[in-house]
């Protein structure tokens, strides 16, 4: 019922959008089913790599989820700089960081929790991810905010390329580590178990075209998306910061969140906690590196310099998430916890 919506919803979505970029719609109308489509295209995205997960096992399917829900982040965040708007793609970022580890994670904690009295992931992986999203937060995103108070701006662009490139080796590290030289070294029962008995609904073939015609489809409607931006926030009072922070974070990361609720849902928490917690890695080691590499092909090179609330927003949302999956275990309790701050956090976003 539900995959029959989300086919209904792309399939007039898309082509009213590509009307409306014609006949030039009402920005506010365009915003509305730019957010709608993409979320229903997302849906098609998820169901792919799920069927991929299957075939792949959870830390690979973990991985694809993580970059093709990543994609619709990298794709909106292009156009945005390619706008100028370094405002709302350093937001967004913010908000992809702080939506992945208290929304995505809470959200699938906490669905999860209502089912399961307990739920069960891979620690080690656990461990490994929390040390990484140490560096990727508390260190490399604190550090050019700290330095850059005393650096003109062509110090600070060549700093933040300097970290930048730091990151994305860092990161193809990490997966060389987790994919090649210790794959299966820390395998747990609950990663077999997960992909024992299940058929994917879809075969690789199949799941590969529906992810690159959905990946099109998705970069065409978030160019129509950006366009609205000055508009949409001038007309109900939505500063660049709540823009790129929730609505650009919820909507370009709607497949992870989407993915993540129905693999916990489903107990398979290895690869729920791989979703919400590689997708965060993901977004900090290499989509926001790219972003600041891209963006000097651009008149506007954006600084990987995050405002104040911005380094508290994800620092505090890091150390909340390494405290709760420290364990392996996870409860409802622990979701609501996770959510609790994600609101907490949208509020003083929505005010400042």
């Amino acid at each position: 019922m539900v995959n029959r919506i989300f086919l209904i919803v792309v399939f007039i979505g898309f082509p009213l959008i590509v009307i409306g970029s014609l006949l030039h719609f009402p920005s506010v109308l365009m915003f509305g089913l730019s957010c709608i489509t993409i979320i229903g295209l997302s849906s098609f995205m998820g169901r792919a790599t799920e069927s991929l997960t299957i075939v792949a096992g959870p830390r690979i399917g973990g991985l694809l989820n993580a970059t093709f829900g990543n994609a619709v982040e990298l794709i909106i965040s292009i156009f945005s700089l390619k706008a100028g708007l370094i405002g709302v793609v350093l937001a967004s970022l913010t908000g992809s960081v702080i939506g992945n580890l208290l929304l995505v994670a809470g959200l699938s904690f906490f669905i999860g929790g209502l089912k399961f009295k307990r739920q069960n992931f891979n620690v080690f992986d656990a461990r490994h991810n929390s040390g990484l999203l140490m560096f990727a937060v508390i260190v490399a995103f604190i550090v050019p905010e700290m330095f850059s108070k005393n650096m003109n701006e062509t110090r600070t662009i060549t700093l933040s390329i300097g970290v930048s490139i730091i990151m994305i080796i860092l990161y193809v590290l990490a997966l060389y580590f987790k994919l090649v030289t210790h794959r299966g070294v820390y395998n747990s029962k609950e990663s077999e178990k997960n992909i024992e008995h299940e058929d994917p609904e879809w075969g690789k073939g199949k799941a590969i075209i529906v992810l690159g015609l959905a990946t099109l489809a998705v970069a065409f409607t978030s160019e129509r998306l950006v366009h609205t931006f000055h508009e949409v926030g001038t007309k109900f009072g939505w500063s660049e910061l709540f823009i790129g922070v929730i609505i650009v974070a919820i909507v370009g990361n709607a497949a992870e969140h989407a993915s993540a609720i129905l693999m916990a849902f489903k107990d398979k928490m290895d690869v729920a906690v791989e979703i919400a917690v590689g997708s965060t890695l993901q977004i900090a080691m290499f989509v926001a590196p790219i972003l600041v590499i891209t963006s000097l092909f651009f008149p506007v090179s954006m600084p990987l310099v995050f405002s104040v609330p911005e380094i508290v927003a994800m620092a505090t949302s890091v150390l909340l998430t390494i405290v709760i999956v420290n364990d392996g275990e996870s409860n409802w309790f622990e979701g609501a916890t996770l959510l609790a701050a994600y609101f907490i956090m949208g509020i003083g976003f929505y005010l400042l």
